[in-house]
């Protein structure tokens, strides 16, 4: 599936190639943080089907408990995360932030990982009132 987005501010363009059964929840708490939420949810793709179209990404290269680093990319003017991916930019997969994708009502979640780490309240948000629009 093509999909295309941006950062909030405009600077950042992009498009992509997916696959929608490649849709992800993580729960980790790197993600937690780095998102500042309580999950992230990533649009997983392969680093020649990720084309920049305008701006220049900042990187942050991210060390896990495992000794793995990931570059977490986002727009250096408004902070909006864009990817997180192999610092050589080759090996494994991009995890597109889903949030920035203009296709993101169409891309469900497929599966949840790092569940050992999810926030217990995530699974009531049914009965959580709901105010504004």
């Amino acid at each position: 599936m093509k999909i295309d987005g941006g950062c909030h501010c405009g600077a950042i363009t992009y498009k992509a190639e997916i696959d929608p059964d490649q849709v992800l929840i993580c729960h980790c708490t790197d993600c937690q943080t780095l998102s500042g939420s309580a999950f992230r949810t990533v649009a997983l793709t392969a680093p020649e089907n990720f084309k920049l179209l305008t701006g220049t990404l900042k990187t942050y290269v991210k060390t896990a408990q495992s000794g793995t680093k990931r570059a977490q990319t986002f727009c250096p003017d408004c902070g909006t995360p864009i990817y997180a991916g192999p610092i050589d930019n080759t090996s494994g997969s991009l995890g597109i932030r889903l949030g920035t994708t203009r296709q993101r009502a169409e891309l469900a979640p497929k599966a949840q990982t790092w569940v050992g780490s999810a926030l217990g309240w995530v699974e009531d948000l049914g009965e959580v009132p709901e105010v504004g629009e």
